[in-house]
Order: C-alpha cells, then structure tokens, then sequence
C-alpha cells in the first residue's frame, strides 16, 4: 500500500516538475509528431529566450531604469527633445514605422542617455555603467554558451550509445506504462513511432549503393553554384546599401527608397535557402549531414550579408564624421556669439536656448542603432507573414480545396509545407548575432527581440500543428544541440568585431550619448 501511494506521489511529483519548464507538454508534442530534429529547434529557441531574458534584466537594471530615475528628464537636453522642425510630424505613424520622431529621442537609442558622470543621490557613475553592461552582455553570452556546449558533451558522454540490438530495445522498453492519460498515451504512441522511422532510415543509409565518381562530380558542381549565389548576393546587398545613402539625400523619398536594404535582405532570406536547399539534392548526403551542410551555407549567407551591410554602414559613419565637424563648430560659435552679445548687454546670465532649437549633430551611433532595430523589426514582420501566408494559408486551400480538385492536393502539389529546421535555425542565430551587435546603439533593442521570441515560441509552436507536416525523410537529431550552438559562438565571436572596431576607431559624436 505505502509502495503504491509512493509509486503514485513520485509519478505526482514528476508531472509537476514536467510542468514548470515552459512549453515543455507542448515540445513534448511536437517530438511525438515530427521527430527529435525538429523539437531541438523548439528546445533552441526556448534556451535563447532564457538567455536573452537575463540580458534583458542586465540592461533594465544597469542603464535604462537608472537613466529613468535619476538622469534628467525628457525635453531638458537637445538629445532628450524633437527638434522643432520635426515636431509637426513626430508621432505621424509613417515616422514611427521608421523609428523616427518620438522614438528617435527615446530611450530606446544610445542618444538619449546624457554624459553626466554622476547622476541620482546615489552618485550613479553611468557611462562606467553604460560600458561595463556593454562588455557584460558579451561576457555573459560567452560564458553561457561554453558552458551549456560542455554540459552537452558530458551529457552524451555519460549516457553512451548501444547500437546492438537496436530495434528489440525499442519494441520492448519504449513504453511508459505510468501513462494514465489518453491524449498523453496517443503522443507517446507517436513518438515510438517516429522514433522507428528514424532508426529505420538510419540503417538504410548505412547499407546504401552509391557510384562514388558521380557523387564527387555532383557534390563539386553543387558548391561551385552556391559558392555563386554567395558572392552575388553579397554584391547585391553592397550596392543597394551603397545607393540608400543616395536615396536619404533626396526631399521627400518613397516607402520603398527608405527601405529598399532591409526588403533585400528579406528576400534573399527567403529565397537563397530554399534555393541551396534545392542544389543540395545533388549531394544526396545523410539528412542529418545535409541539415548540417544547409545551415553552414545559409549561416556562410548570412553573416556575408551581415558584414556586407556593416561595411557600407561603416562608409556612411565616416561621411557624417565630416558632416558633424561642421555642425559642432556653427554650435559653438552661435553659444559664443549669444554669450558676446550677454556681456555686451552687460548681462551675466547664459541666455536660454530652447533644446528643440538647439543646433545638432547626426548622432551616427542612433543611426547605426536604428539601422539594426528596422532590420530586425522587418525580419520578424516577414517571418509572421511567411508563416500565416506561405505554411497557414497554403494549408487551408490544400484542406479545403482538396476535396473539389482535379488531381490530390495533399499528395501532389501544392501539398502541405515542411517545417524548414534549417532556415528557422538560421533565423534565430543571425537574429542573434544583430542583437549583440545593437544592443550598445540601442539599448531597447534587447526588449523587441524578447518579444520577438516570445510571440515565435506561441506562432510557430501552432503553425507547426495546424499547418505542416513531418518530412519525407525524419531522421534522429544528436544528442545535443552543439552544432546549434557552435554556430552560435562563432556568431558572438564575428558580432563582437564590428563593435569594437567602431568604439575604439570611431570618435563618439561631439552631443548624444554617455560618451559625447
């Protein structure tokens, strides 16, 4: 009897636990339908979110909130105010669609926080602040990466492999007979059976005939055409950027000038990986080996993409260096000849200049700022949208069109779409690296990519339910998500670089920020 309520408060205690991890049931889920491949990109996306919480909290406690409480107030310093030639049109949603007017001068970017070296009773040392919290968020994303890569491979070091018997192992030791219920008892029947299917196509490739001259050919032509797609997508992005700077110089641009760089960007994120994808069948490589071959080239796009654009970001940094030399000097000589004209006058006081009407320059490190925040704004805008209309929608004309069609829907085209581990893996990763590489720009750049991940978790986690299906091919995922997060570390290595470079080679502008 003491066995059983025993058995019954341990079987209690472990649902609970099971229940406190977030989105566990739900990954648990999706594992049972489409297989271990395509829950680790759920597992990554969930560590992510914890990672980029305690980032969020980093950055809230040590800059934003101090800043809030004990800095000076909005509207009291020109970098804290809409200049007054902006004023008309500053809360106009096309200026805020492009984080200009109010947002501009938010906390949001690096402009907004002031120079003060002590600030609040506390005597607060803020731009020691502003900088220490910069090197924390590369630290501690450092730290937490290695750190998990090496849980990872003890994990799997210390469980092992036993490749005898692989198949009565399964049939007699894979049910839990602790299950009580039936829609639980369904996912576990699921997952057996998913897990069968990848066992059975791995001893398939291991017994497979190939003509090795043929394959070599292939695998040679298939790089040479993605090794083209790379370089002229690169070439690609280096010139639109290249021709936006021309673009802010007109009057009145349109919707599509002011955006013409980040609309590139997308649709190469969204083409170029399907389109490898394609030039990868030639390889005929192991699906495991193949998802590895698809993220190093779409992660080779990516940060090719990404360096690209930081290039021309860069040139254009430079021109408006020359471009706030000029307006640093007609400042002090408008604040020298109102003092001049105060003695003359005989009087003792600064004459008061309002802050909308205060002379100022570009502040490239906001520009830079608001560069990543649009980028990773219309990154995740056509990510909802690829997902509602590109795997939803194509699901709801093939279930309901299907049955008044002319040939089947379902098995012929246009069929229900796969779950694209390595474009969604890629995604979060490149998503990643501009996080840490805008954050030291804008600061709240770090609360729009928590929400983003967030609101990811809960879409996907439906769109992978109601509108696709699992792949032809379903193959185990490793033990670990160490290629994920290999990935990942060279990412924060290469994000690393650029910020660097720019505060040790750059000069901060001469009237925003903690380090004017």
């Amino acid at each position: 009897m003491m066995t059983k309520k025993w058995m019954k408060f341990k079987r209690d205690f472990e649902n609970f636990k099971t229940a406190c991890i977030p989105w566990e049931m739900k990954i648990k889920e999706i594992e049972s339908h489409f297989g271990s491949s395509v829950a680790s990109y759920f597992i990554f996306l969930r560590w992510m979110y914890g990672v980029n919480l305690v980032l969020l909290c980093m950055i809230l406690g040590l800059v934003v909130i101090p800043e809030l409480l004990m800095g000076q107030p909005a509207g009291t310093i020109p970098r804290k105010t809409v200049p007054r030639g902006e004023q008309a049109t500053a809360m106009n949603y096309g200026v805020l669609s492009e984080f200009g007017g109010t947002l501009k001068y938010s906390l949001l970017f690096y402009g907004y926080y002031n120079n003060q070296r002590t600030i609040g009773p506390l005597q607060y040392r803020f731009p020691l602040a502003f900088f220490l919290c910069g090197i924390g968020v590369f630290g501690y994303s450092l730290i937490v990466v290695i750190r998990t890569m090496a849980k990872n491979i003890n994990e799997s070091t210390a469980d092992g492999d036993d490749d005898n018997f692989t198949f009565s192992w399964k049939i007699f030791t894979s049910w839990d007979y602790l299950i009580g219920n039936p829609e639980t008892a369904d996912n576990k029947f699921a997952s057996i059976t998913t897990s069968f299917k990848e066992s059975i196509l791995d001893e398939q490739e291991n017994i497979k005939e190939e003509n090795i001259h043929l394959r070599r050919f292939l695998i040679v032509l298939a790089n040479v055409l993605i090794t083209i797609c790379l370089g002229g997508s690169g070439y690609l992005i280096y010139f639109v950027v290249q021709r936006s700077q021309e673009f802010k110089k007109l009057d009145n641009p349109s919707w599509y000038q002011n955006n013409e760089v980040e609309i590139v960007m997308n649709l190469l994120s969204m083409f170029c990986p399907p389109l490898f994808e394609t030039i990868a069948t030639m390889e005929n490589y192991h699906s495991r080996l193949a998802l590895k071959w698809q993220l190093g080239r779409i992660f080779a796009l990516f940060l090719g993409n990404l360096y690209t654009f930081l290039l021309a970001l860069i040139n254009d940094v430079n021109s408006k260096l020359e471009e706030e030399v000029l307006i640093k000097n007609t400042t002090m000589l408008l604040i020298s000849s109102l003092n001049n004209g105060s003695s003359i006058n005989g009087s003792t006081s600064t004459p008061f200049i309002h802050p909308a009407d205060m002379p100022r320059g570009p502040c490239w490190e906001t520009d830079v700022g608001i560069e990543f925040v649009k980028l990773t704004v219309s990154d995740t805008q056509m990510t909802y949208i690829m997902i509602l209309v590109g795997d939803f929608g194509r699901a709801v004309i093939v279930r309901f069109l299907n049955y008044c069609w002319c040939w089947d829907l379902e098995a012929g085209f246009p069929s229900y779409s796969e779950f694209d581990i390595s474009g969604n893996v890629l995604g979060l990763i490149f998503n990643q690296g501009m996080i840490w590489m805008g954050v030291f720009y804008a600061p709240g750049l770090i609360v729009v990519n928590v929400l983003r991940l967030l609101s990811s978790m809960y879409l996907q986690c439906w769109a992978v339910m109601s509108s696709n299906v699992p792949q032809e091919k379903v193959f185990k995922a490793s033990k670990s998500n160490n290629f994920y997060l290999a990935l990942l570390l060279l990412v924060l290595f290469m994000s690393l670089l650029p910020v660097a470079y720019t505060i040790m080679t750059i000069s901060p502008s001469f009237d925003c920020g903690p380090f004017r």
